[in-house]
């Protein structure tokens, strides 16, 4: 004797629901997916602007130390070759002077590209 037992049947609309939340969550995942994707190139763009900006002040740095140290040389040549305490006195208030004036243009430089960098590297945080 064989008993036929009815097979549990899923109602249709529990089926639509069921299809719906699942679709609905593929799509919530697939958002969150996205708005990931975007702030971690967001971030790595930040971090390539921080990079470039930190190199071009490494090099600008380094130039400046030579043009420092150039301008020394040139200073002991100049002061060997004077000929009075005076002529020396005045070697030395020129080279201060000029001293003054070349480390406050680098100072407004080195300034100004260290905004630039924050500046474009707050882009890529602000485009999120």
């Amino acid at each position: 004797m064989t008993t036929n037992k009815p097979g549990f049947e899923i109602p249709d609309q529990m089926r639509d629901f069921a299809d719906k939340s699942v679709d609905q969550a593929r799509k919530a995942f697939d958002d969150f997916m996205g708005a990931t994707h975007k702030a971690v190139t967001n971030v790595e763009d930040s971090a390539n602007a921080m990079q470039a900006g930190a190199a071009d002040v490494n090099k600008k740095a380094l130039t400046f130390a030579e043009e420092q140290v150039n301008s020394a040389f040139e200073f002991a040549q100049e002061l060997v070759k004077a000929g009075t305490v005076e002529d020396m006195m005045k070697l030395q208030q020129d080279y201060m002077r000029k001293q003054m004036e070349t480390l406050g243009e680098q100072a407004r430089e080195v300034s100004n590209t260290a905004t630039k960098t924050v500046q474009d590297a707050a882009k890529g945080f602000s485009q999120t």
